[in-house]
């Protein structure tokens, strides 16, 4: 495995996810990780990540100094070079010119690190301070025009560093680099591959599990449906698949998941109809977080009662990925005390918070994987590609695509709107192409419109389209105009309320991909 200290960076994960695509494990741990503990691991390698600080700073977080100790090789990316750099003799200052985004990488010394690696490539930089003095064993392997300390390395100790991000898709060769890292230096092999995850993670399924009951709260998404197939080629029938229709699910979708489930696959689900009580719940709701905070509490209390008259059960499974076991990407370093802070977007919508007499023990075979992994484990497994390529879609689902209070009459006409978006992507062949396809419904404005001669008096609707490769940043996808032009022409004509259609633009950032 390669560990990667984290010290604050946004893109911490990303570098974890460019390692396994190497079919090399990865694993994300903190900064405060002792040495001692690294070597119980026994990493073939070890990175240490960018982050927000300054290495000079009183406060600046710093790794276990018996790390440089362990004999194992080791690649700084940004903060982790510049601390590299500090803690072993050189010196750190504010840049004179700092350097954000393309920078061109002229390369002095390719050595192993950088074998493949195009001179005069493109590689994408994101510092404010440079190295200024190399320790003394240190060799600069590569330069930008701003920075002369772009690449270095002590090869003899196998210490390396990079001032640009090699994770990022806008570094040309990163991958290369980081292959170079993986394979060259520290002499990984590919053994993390879907096939080996599988046959693992069933075995410990049933080691852990045994003869016992598993309930698994199924939504239809691909991490719950992963997860189901998964348990129940280690369980069988020793698992119960719970499925709570909130009322909140796009057209025919609770109908078709249960359809796919049952008489598909075999795989018998417990269907709980709960629209009603989760709409009272909402009634005169408007603010975003409290929609989401009243849709979990009422999921949970749904899911106690309903788990008391199927149970009991030992175990519950939950689909919790990666991400969720590292922390969210919006993060930070809180520069006076060293500590991590969340920084709150949204609140999320899990199976989290159970009550505590529910006395379940949890399984989470999906814990080591990242969403793409995910999908290809559910492939391994034989799932339909309309569930292992299913857009991402939010545990409140359309409340939090309707702004301002949720009826039934305003969810009708959201999932008429959204069928007709997703259909069209669908049939223009785009729905593979990108990441999310949905409509947002705004009931409480009002435009003027001309239909048969008549004025009308309805909402808009605003389809929202973006690209992305993982969530974390999204654009605007660029759709064709007669694209967009046959989604609006058939929304206006056969969605009763809707007369006028408007495209979302914004990126994320600065916006998020949904609306609340």
């Amino acid at each position: 495995m390669i560990a990667i200290l984290d010290f604050g960076s946004q893109y911490s994960e990303l570098i974890a996810r460019r390692i396994r695509e190497t079919k090399v494990y990865s694993e994300v741990l903190s900064y405060r990780t002792t040495a001692e503990q690294l070597a119980k691991l026994k990493p073939r390698g070890i990175i240490l990540s960018g982050g927000p600080n300054s290495v000079y700073d009183d406060y600046a977080p710093v790794c276990d100094p018996e790390i440089w100790n362990l004999g194992i090789p080791i690649l700084g990316v940004c903060y982790g070079m510049q601390l590299m750099v500090q803690a072993l003799g050189g010196r750190v200052e504010p840049a004179e010119k700092p350097e954000y985004g393309r920078a061109e990488l002229s390369i002095v010394d390719p050595t192993d690190l950088l074998t493949n690696v195009e001179d005069g490539g493109i590689m994408w930089m994101s510092h404010g301070d440079s190295v200024t003095r190399l320790p003394e064993g240190f060799d600069i392997l590569a330069e930008t025009q701003n920075t002369p300390h772009a690449a270095i390395a002590d090869c003899d100790r196998k210490f390396y560093g990079v001032q640009f991000h090699p994770e990022v898709v806008h570094s040309v060769d990163g991958q290369a680099t980081l292959c170079n890292f993986v394979y060259h230096i520290c002499k990984c092999d590919p053994t993390w591959t879907v096939e080996a995850f599988v046959d693992e993670a069933i075995r410990e399924v049933r080691a852990k599990v045994g003869d016992k009951r598993v309930l698994l709260a199924l939504s239809g998404g691909v991490d719950s449906s992963t997860l189901a197939f998964l348990l129940h080629q280690a369980i069988g029938d020793n698992l119960t698949c719970m499925f709570i229709d909130q009322g909140f699910m796009r057209k025919g979708e609770p109908e078709r998941l249960v359809e796919l489930f049952e008489d598909k696959f075999h795989i018998p689900v417990e269907f709980v109809k709960a629209r009603k009580q989760f709409l009272a719940k909402l009634e005169g709701v408007t603010d975003p977080e409290r929609k989401r905070k009243i849709i979990g509490a009422e999921f949970i209390q749904t899911f106690e009662v309903e788990s008391k008259r199927l149970g009991p059960f030992d175990y519950l499974a939950q689909g919790t990925l990666y991400p969720d076991v590292i922390e969210s990407a919006n993060t930070n370093i809180d520069p006076k005390t060293g500590e991590r802070v969340a920084v709150k977007i949204k609140s999320h919508h899990n199976v989290g918070g159970l009550p505590e007499d529910l006395r379940f023990k949890l399984v989470e075979p999906l814990r080591k994987l990242f969403k793409d992994e995910v999908r290809q484990v559910g492939r391994a497994l034989g799932l339909p590609e309309e569930i292992v390529m299913r857009h991402p879609f939010p545990g409140p689902g359309l409340a939090i695509r309707i702004i301002g209070e949720v009826t039934a009459e305003r969810l009708n006409i959201l999932r008429d709107v959204d069928f007709i978006v997703r259909e069209e992507i669908q049939r223009a062949d785009l729905y593979f192409e990108v990441w999310q396809a949905f409509a947002v419904l705004l009931p409480t404005v009002r435009s003027v419109g001309v239909m048969g001669d008549k004025r009308t008096y309805a909402c808009p609707a605003v389809i929202r389209i973006v690209s992305s490769e993982d969530g974390m940043t999204a654009d605007w996808s660029k759709l064709p105009y007669e694209v967009l032009e046959r989604m609006s022409n058939r929304i206006v004509n056969e969605v009763e309320g809707i007369n006028r259609v408007t495209y979302d633009i914004t990126s994320k950032p600065p916006g998020t991909i949904e609306w609340e």
